[in-house]
């Protein structure tokens, strides 16, 4: 039993039908429903190519351009519809529990069902996080997380403040800046990287390093899967997007988001430290792609250093003229909101997995987990090696 329609679970789909394995697919909605539920201008970040699904490679005429998401829909429907998955939508798992036998018990929309072998691939992004100062926002200010956004014309009048700055809050900003709203960004620590090197796409160049095959263990500390990704953006062809940019375009930049008094929400003193903490991860980008010429003879790209940063941003905002505040602060696992094997998971929430299957409970398996075998699991373009792997342990008798 697999649960979730996404690439992720249909990737896995596909392998176990390659091998002859018998399953089900349970969808809460519909096939790419996480992709369905993006903002109207949503596209992808990384190229057309980077889709790499098993038996659904891009195969369209623009591998560097970046599918919207209705496009990315479309694959996946026609993905699912060419190998006949196994797909029943409309089907919400409410709990997975243990059942007798070694079995598990899975409660959902449409009865009861039991089943020896469970996967688990509702993907990296569950539950939306929003950091601990979110909570003394008053309830009259207009809350929402970047699941909740969908366009600038949606938003209520007035100022708009986003929280955090990864790849999503940065192509807010953009976008809802260029409607003509004035918008703030309160900025935490997020790598980036340009669009090209070269006029070949920066991910091109990345993906021939050892970057993407990055497994936990290589990282400081567990925390560190939690970064953001590197802020750029794929809308209207793919182009810079970055705290220099956003500020060039008339953003205001702001320090982490601290808190709320005297109806004004405030920031900290660390707007330029973060700005340094994404030069430097820039720096580790270009030595790593520096490295990876050099080995294979090939001449390096030349990769220019950013530019100064100015960086004089204010300490508070009145929320009297603040119309929206929107969360952009990343993703946390939901697991133990429905699965009832806390065992199975560790103190972030994260699974005890090692290739996809749980080291704790026997027949419990993850797909589109952070980090479930390399830095690309959770991606397009990772997810298809990954089901390879789980989809051959789960055939193994």
């Amino acid at each position: 039993m697999i649960v979730g329609a996404g690439q992720a679970g249909l990737s896995l789909s596909h392998e176990l039908t390659a091998a002859g394995v018998e399953h089900i697919v349970l969808e809460r909605g519909r096939v790419g429903e996480t992709w369905r539920g993006r903002w109207d201008s949503f596209c992808l970040v990384i190229p057309n190519w980077t889709v790499q699904l098993p038996g659904g490679h891009y195969r369209g005429d623009d591998p560097d351009g970046f599918m919207p998401k209705n496009q990315i829909v479309d694959h996946l429907a026609a993905y699912a519809e060419h190998f006949q998955a196994p797909v029943r939508e409309g089907v919400t798992v409410t709990s997975l529990e243990a059942a007798e036998n070694g079995a598990f018990l899975l409660r959902t929309s449409s009865g009861d069902i039991r089943s020896r072998q469970v996967v688990l691939a509702s993907g990296g992004y569950q539950k939306p996080h929003r950091p601990p100062a979110a909570a003394e926002l008053l309830a009259s200010v207009h809350a929402i997380d970047a699941e909740g956004y969908v366009n600038p014309a949606a938003l209520p009048p007035g100022k708009v403040l986003i929280v955090g700055s990864g790849q999503t809050g940065c192509q807010l900003a953009e976008e809802i800046s260029e409607a003509g709203r004035d918008v703030s960004l309160a900025c935490g620590r997020a790598p980036w990287i340009p669009r090209q090197l070269e006029g070949r796409d920066t991910i091109a160049w990345i993906n021939d390093t050892p970057y993407f095959d990055a497994r936990l263990t290589d990282l400081p500390s567990p925390e560190a899967r939690l970064l953001a990704n590197p802020q750029m953006s794929g809308r209207l062809g793919g182009h810079d997007l970055n705290f220099r940019t956003l500020q060039a375009q008339g953003v205001q930049l702001l320090g982490r988001f601290t808190g709320v008094a005297d109806s004004r929400a405030h920031f900290a003193g660390d707007l330029a430290a973060s700005v340094a903490f994404g030069d430097a991860r820039y720096a580790d980008v270009c030595e790593l792609i520096r490295k990876t010429c050099t080995a294979r003879s090939i001449r390096v790209p030349e990769m220019p250093l950013p530019p100064p940063f100015i960086a004089d941003p204010v300490e508070t905002m009145a929320l009297d003229d603040v119309g929206s505040v929107i969360f952009t602060s990343g993703f946390r696992p939901d697991y133990l909101s429905w699965v009832k094997l806390p065992r199975a998971f560790d103190d972030g929430g994260f699974p005890i997995q090692h290739d996809g299957s749980s080291t704790v409970v026997r027949g419990l398996h993850f797909m589109g987990v952070h980090f479930q075998r390399k830095r690309k699991s959770a991606t397009l373009l990772g997810v298809g090696e990954d089901a390879t792997v789980l989809a051959t342990t789960i055939a193994t008798p």
